[in-house]
């Protein structure tokens, strides 16, 4: 695994540049500049798990600040998603309208793709882990209303969660790569299962649907059962005792149809399992077939239109960076 670390003191505005440029390095680009107008001091240490960077900062009162036009020069760049967990001081974010505070033992959650900023208004240490949010297996509008949320360690998943992600951070740099890439596997997984349960309990800006409920229930037997090839609109209409023609019009409100659903999930299962390095790692037909694709010729397209380039040079991206 690659680890580094950074310390500085300098004047207040190299610092703020300094710190800009090592936290852009290390994550996403972002500003950053001292809350009280003092040099500030503290430290940056920087791992990676497979496609999962980590960031431990510990810095003075700050501001970190993702704006527009920073995305805008980045919009090249895999979207993000930022976890920040609070191990000393107060982490204040504000995105899309909403405000969340995450305490001591705390955390944060946000999206790279939209502007935020967070402040620390005292003396802190925390856990910043960035990871690709396309791995997540969530889709965009749960990731809106669950970006710009606080969970302390008290509430349900955080309870599961927050400990492991600082652990792994204090750890991180003594993994080695393929140990790494299994653990940036689940990062993904629970941190995509935090997303879903947050965006479950944000309430929407309107009424709920009659049938959020049932949309949820197909949602997540497609997840379960993306492994099977049959798996289709004929039988996932079947399994919910509603016919085709039914399922379709559950889903003309949301951002794809079934079948594109399907295979969106299925591509995602297999980049998740891609980027995971190791000389006994299956070959790319393998993964393609495990995850319900029988031809390999329409997996390869529809990996490249979905990810840019083919699944071969996705795991070799993914290998030669790690």
């Amino acid at each position: 695994m690659n680890s580094e670390k950074m310390t500085t003191s300098a004047p207040a505005g190299d610092t703020a540049a300094s710190w800009s440029e090592e936290i852009s390095r290390t994550s996403v680009p972002v500003e950053v500049r001292p809350l009280d107008g003092r040099p500030l001091e503290g430290s940056l240490v920087s791992s990676r798990l497979g496609y999962v960077r980590i960031s431990t900062l510990e810095a003075d009162a700050a501001r970190m600040s993702r704006t527009a036009g920073l995305i805008a020069r980045t919009s090249q760049a895999e979207p993000q998603v930022g976890v920040g967990v609070q191990v000393s001081g107060r982490a204040v974010l504000v995105q899309d309208g909403h405000r969340a505070e995450a305490a001591e033992g705390g955390l944060i959650l946000y999206d790279t793709a939209r502007p935020y900023s967070v402040d620390y208004p005292e003396p802190f240490r925390t856990h910043l882990f960035h990871l690709p949010r396309r791995l997540l297996g969530v889709p965009e509008r749960e990731l809106r209303r669950a970006a710009g949320t606080a969970v302390t360690s008290a509430e349900g998943f955080g309870s599961v969660l927050m400990p492991f992600l600082a652990d792994l951070a204090e750890s991180a740099h003594s993994y080695s790569p393929p140990v790494g890439d299994r653990l940036a596997g689940s990062v993904a997984d629970l941190v995509g299962t935090l997303v879903a349960q947050l965006a479950a309990e944000r309430p929407t800006a309107g009424p709920r649907p009659a049938n959020d409920h049932l949309l949820r229930r197909i949602r997540e037997h497609i997840d379960g059962h993306l492994c099977d090839p049959d798996l289709s609109p004929e039988t996932i209409a079947q399994a919910h005792h509603v016919s085709v023609r039914y399922l379709h019009r559950l889903f003309e409100s949301e951002e794809s149809t079934v079948g594109r659903l399907i295979q969106q999930r299925r591509l995602d299962a297999c980049a998740r399992e891609l980027a995971r390095r190791g000389h006994s790692a299956p070959s790319v037909s393998a993964v393609a077939q495990r995850w319900g694709f029988v031809n390999p010729a329409h997996f390869s397209r529809a990996f490249r239109a979905a990810y840019g380039i083919p699944p071969r040079e996705w795991r070799a991206l993914w290998t030669d960076t790690g």
